[in-house]
């Protein structure tokens, strides 16, 4: 089996397709390193690629204003970024930058939009994929509404350590306020507050979650509910 071919297998929606739809999309493609904190794509130009990560996992953030962002959502090896392509429009509106250094299949977004034309296996996984993210991005925005920093807070981590595949990962104070859309002051008192409770381990950055099921206790609903919507419509 080809690199390529070993890669797509390890991305959901890629691995969800026929093996022939498969083969004719990764024709082409290829298998890249993600670094934590390269940007991957800016709003206001056109997307020139998708990314399927295989390891590794790339956060997209709504600018605000000037000063300002805010995370909206995380995309793993269950995802992809490039879903504007499927919805016939060349741009988006979020920052793509990689939270979790790792692996991605990226393809020319041409590519990609020719296989859409070509393949209605690939547009009913785009199409559910998209359901999936909107329905994610909504909960989301509630979420941020209404519930806890802390809560909010084993939100992340939980979903975060979905993507790392992994019980240890790092993540920076001034992103975890970016992600949370709060001051600084806000990451440290959730994160100590975890912390006292056994659930991580937080120094410099570094996080390592020691009781994942404590963890699930202490989020909000809003991590069932991702879940849920992704394994009922895609699963």
């Amino acid at each position: 089996m080809s690199s390529i071919a070993h890669a797509a297998g390890a991305n959901l929606l890629l691995a969800a397709l026929p093996r022939r739809d498969q083969r004719r999309l990764i024709d082409g493609a290829e298998v890249i390193e993600i670094a934590f904190a390269e940007e991957l794509y800016v709003p206001g130009v056109p997307i020139a690629h998708v990314y399927f990560p295989t390891r590794g996992f790339i956060s997209l953030v709504m600018p605000v204003d000037a000063s300002a962002s805010i995370e909206v959502a995380l995309v793993g090896s269950e995802g992809m970024f490039g879903i504007p392509l499927a919805l016939g429009i060349r741009e988006s509106p979020v920052r793509a930058v990689v939270q979790g250094a790792g692996f991605a299949v990226r393809m020319a977004a041409a590519r990609f939009v020719r296989e859409l034309g070509r393949s209605p296996a690939l547009r009913s996984v785009m199409g559910r994929y998209a359901y999936v993210h909107l329905t994610q991005l909504a909960q989301t925005a509630a979420c941020t509404r209404f519930h806890v920093v802390e809560a909010r807070l084993a939100r992340w981590l939980l979903m975060t350590q979905d993507r790392a595949h992994a019980k240890s990962f790092h993540v920076t104070q001034a992103f975890l306020a970016l992600m949370l859309g709060v001051r600084r002051v806000g990451v440290t008192k959730a994160a100590s507050a975890l912390q006292r409770r056994g659930l991580i381990r937080y120094s410099r950055g570094d996080i390592t979650v020691i009781d994942r099921r404590g963890l699930k206790l202490a989020a909000c609903g809003c991590y069932r509910a991702d879940r849920d919507a992704y394994d009922r419509i895609l699963g």
